[in-house]
């Protein structure tokens, strides 16, 4: 009895534990990515006065327009040149990284208004939208990533809101299509890699990096009198994809999914591990009884 006691209890306790352990996203190798905040493929475009925080390239298409305009600090504009090259390449890697993250819970309705979520991966299979007013939460330190399947279309006045922890550098946006963040934004968050264009409207703030034409080269990046902050590197304390920085863990899905309404397999698994556990007990207990 003593054993199937132990056996059961150990069982529990890894139940209990996996969760903490064993699930989290991770973050993209960005490699010289790391640096830039504004980074395209086929120009950039500016009207109005920006402020940008940190580098600033476009490759192929070294096309820049409007940047008499365009105050950048902490950074260097790299237009075309080979340091911008080089983080084209790592925003690819970047880029795959995030979109290959399993397994992802999957938000449907297209919306995310008004959710409150905790680190992990959401992946929307088609267009998402943060509809105008509307404000998304983030809670907690560590790693978010949002695939989204087509375009994402961050409205006017909308808001991110990181509370318990939560930082801009660990928030990742994988968007396959186009991005456009809505005008009067007062706080955009996180590494947004489009595989096409990326347009940011008049007053925008946003605290990340705008990184266009991750899968077409005719992926620009157009501004409007914004605000862009690079946020720093990598958060370093947390799990980077191909095992640098943080504690290396399996999966991404931040909370396990018998958590969040799915099937629950890992309660079923603890149930079917203290059964197992309780019968080798009984069954030992019987072949004492018998030998005694």
């Amino acid at each position: 009895m003593r054993r199937s006691i132990m056996s059961l209890s150990l069982a529990a306790l890894m139940l209990l534990i996996w969760p903490a352990t064993a699930l989290a996203a991770t973050q993209p190798r960005l490699g010289t990515a790391t640096s830039f905040a504004v980074l395209a493929a086929a120009g950039i475009t500016n009207s109005g006065t920006t402020t940008i925080t940190g580098d600033v390239g476009t490759y192929p298409t070294p096309a820049e327009t409007g940047f008499a305009s365009v105050t950048i600090l902490s950074g260097t504009n790299h237009a075309a040149d080979a340091v911008t090259q080089g983080a084209r390449v790592d925003e690819v890697t970047a880029y795959n990284d995030l979109a290959n993250q399993t397994p992802c819970t999957v938000l449907s309705g297209g919306a995310l208004d008004g959710r409150n979520l905790v680190p992990g991966c959401y992946k929307f299979s088609s267009a998402a939208i943060l509809n105008v007013d509307n404000t998304l939460t983030l809670s907690g330190f560590g790693v978010y990533v949002f695939q989204i399947g087509s375009d994402l279309t961050i409205g006017n006045t909308t808001t991110v809101n990181l509370i318990n922890g939560a930082l801009a550098c660990g928030v990742y946006w994988q968007v396959t299509g186009s991005a456009t963040i809505g005008t009067a934004t007062p706080n955009f968050v996180g590494t947004l890699i489009a595989g096409s264009s990326i347009s940011v409207n008049t007053n925008a703030v946003w605290t990340g990096r705008a990184l266009a034409g991750a899968l077409a080269p005719s992926g620009a990046v157009t501004l409007l009198g914004n605000t862009i902050t690079r946020p720093p590197a990598l958060c370093s304390s947390l799990p980077t994809t191909g095992g640098t920085g943080g504690t290396v863990l399996p999966g991404n899905t931040g909370v396990p999914l018998e958590l969040r309404g799915q099937f629950p397999w890992l309660l079923l698994i603890g149930i079917g591990a203290g059964l197992g556990a309780t019968a080798m007990g009984i069954s030992s207990r019987r072949r004492r009884r018998r030998n005694a």
